[in-house]
This record gives C-alpha cells, structure tokens and sequence, in this order.
C-alpha cells in the first residue's frame, strides 16, 4: 500500500565473496617437521593426521597448499608462522598467491 506522494525506491544490493588466496608452505632442508606440524596444527587448525599428511607433502614435493583465505587472514596466518620461524632461527617460508 503507498501513500499518495509517495516515492518507491528499489534497491538493489550486491554482496560479493571476497577474493581467496592460497598459502603456500615451501620446503627447505633446515626447519625440523615437528615444527612444520605443529605450525599447520596451531595456526592452521588441522587435525594432525592432515598436518603430517601437509608436511610429507611439503617434504617431498617442495611445497604444498596449506588452505586458501581471504587476503588478510592469509597474509596474518603466514606472517604469525614467518615470526615464529625467525624466534626458533628456521628458514622457513611461506608465500600467498590468487586463487
């Protein structure tokens, strides 16, 4: 029911997904795996079937995708790991890319 003078207005609304991007772990031959575990564990929070399942990949193949977030939570999960790594001295790395 309207009201004589009155406007309707449509609005039209678009939500968009934001954009995922992937994190890449990368191997090398210096951080021990119990750590690379427990990274994937803790801030990754896989179970640890899943994280040792990660870390043999990494291990064997030079690197393995480790989940996909939106940029922020990507760029924070891997600059905690990236700090982490530099307390225990480890050369570990890490890298985003778009999905």
């Amino acid at each position: 029911m309207s009201v004589k003078g009155e406007t309707l207005e449509k609005t039209r609304i678009n939500i968009r997904e934001p954009k995922h991007y992937r994190v890449i772990m990368h191997n090398d031959d210096f951080t021990p795996m119990d750590f690379v575990v427990q990274i994937l564990e803790e801030i990754f929070h896989k179970a640890q079937p899943e994280a040792v399942h990660l870390m043999m990949t990494v291990h064997e193949s030079g690197r393995a995708v480790v989940g996909a977030y939106p940029y922020d939570i990507a760029a924070t999960k891997v600059q905690t790991a990236a700090a982490r790594a530099e307390a225990e001295e480890y050369p570990f790395r890490m890298t985003i890319e778009e999905v």
